[in-house]
């Protein structure tokens, strides 16, 4: 057998390798991708965003969380401690778009509302 005739034979079981050293590698970050998802949903490491209202003392917290339900009665909205401050939010939005539209409705009666990224 000729020189040209192995080097041909090797070529084409190299690139066979290779390509199917690809497609494995393809599948094991697919794999992995997939397996990531799972777990975000599963144990709550989504991205959401909400819009924080309030930022500042507990018992005006809990005013403009009153406020809020008697503006938009179908948002549903959060006092929390973070500390030091007290902060009233809207939870959750799946999508910036989503948030930004409701803060527009809101800034009408909350002005210093905000959009705010998180992870549930």
């Amino acid at each position: 057998m000729s020189n040209k005739a192995i080097l041909a034979i090797f070529s084409l079981l190299f690139l066979s390798i290779c390509n199917v050293t690809a497609q494995t590698e393809q599948e094991e970050i697919q794999q992995l991708i997939d397996s990531k998802r799972a777990y975000d949903q599963e144990y709550g490491n989504t991205l959401v965003y909400k819009i924080q209202l309030f930022n500042g003392g507990e018992q005006e917290a809990y005013k403009i969380s009153r406020d809020c339900r008697q503006y938009f009665p179908t948002l549903n909205d959060t006092v929390i401690f973070q500390s030091p401050e007290w902060k009233t939010q809207v939870v959750s939005f799946k999508t910036r778009l989503e948030a930004d539209r409701v803060l527009r409705k809101i800034k009408k009666k909350f002005s210093s509302a905000i959009v705010l990224k998180d992870r549930l």
